[in-house]
């Protein structure tokens, strides 16, 4: 997962004036490094040209995704990154990149040239590079992910040493006999439907 690019924009009017952006190109090889830079700067005022107040936008192409978020207030911001960043910590990277360059730099401010990089917002580009590390809910969503495949693990390996359900049920000191029973009954209503 990658983020590339990350771009502020002023959309006060028709065509989008870039305030500031951050581009990592360091996956390209030397040469192409500076026409990389210019596809991304070219695709970031694309979509923030043609992305209205109060609307988010997520483009494919190929293996990279473009989400563009205008907020009513005429801010904008663009963030291209590959097609396994997850949308959610995207946008809300966005939403946290344009509030913080707000506080820095209010509107009155905005002139005709970009501002340069904002300190906190390329320590949050970086930060953001792995989005386990940035968003708390996408550590969980890991941890939990995690945790399941421990769990099929354990009961793969239980199958592979020969127990089988029937005689951990038999021996049981733990159900009745009429769970037992029940079991049994279960077992063999639900076999007749099984197909092989």
């Amino acid at each position: 997962m990658k983020i590339l690019s990350l771009s502020i924009w002023n959309k006060e009017a028709e065509k989008g004036v870039e305030l500031m952006s951050i581009h990592d190109v360091s996956q390209f090889g030397y040469f192409q490094r500076g026409s990389v830079s210019e596809f991304l700067k070219f695709t970031s005022q694309f979509m923030a040209d043609r992305t209205a107040p109060g609307e988010r936008k997520s483009v494919k192409e190929k293996e990279y995704i473009c989400h563009t978020l205008v907020k009513s207030d005429r801010i904008g911001g663009v963030l291209i990154c590959d097609e396994e960043y997850p949308q959610r910590v995207a946008y809300s990277f966005i939403l946290k990149s344009l509030d913080d360059f707000v506080k820095k730099h209010p509107k009155s401010t905005w002139g005709g040239t970009p501002f340069p990089e904002v300190p906190e917002i390329k320590q949050q580009f970086d930060l953001f590079q792995d989005p386990r590390q940035a968003d708390s809910i996408t550590q969980i969503q890991g941890d939990l992910d995690e945790t399941k495949v421990i769990l099929y693990n354990t009961i793969e390996q239980v199958l592979e040493r020969g127990e089988k359900l029937d005689d951990i049920v038999a021996k049981s000191e733990n159900l009745s006999l009429t769970s037992k029973q029940f079991y049994k009954t279960a077992k063999s209503t639900n076999s007749c439907c099984t197909i092989l």
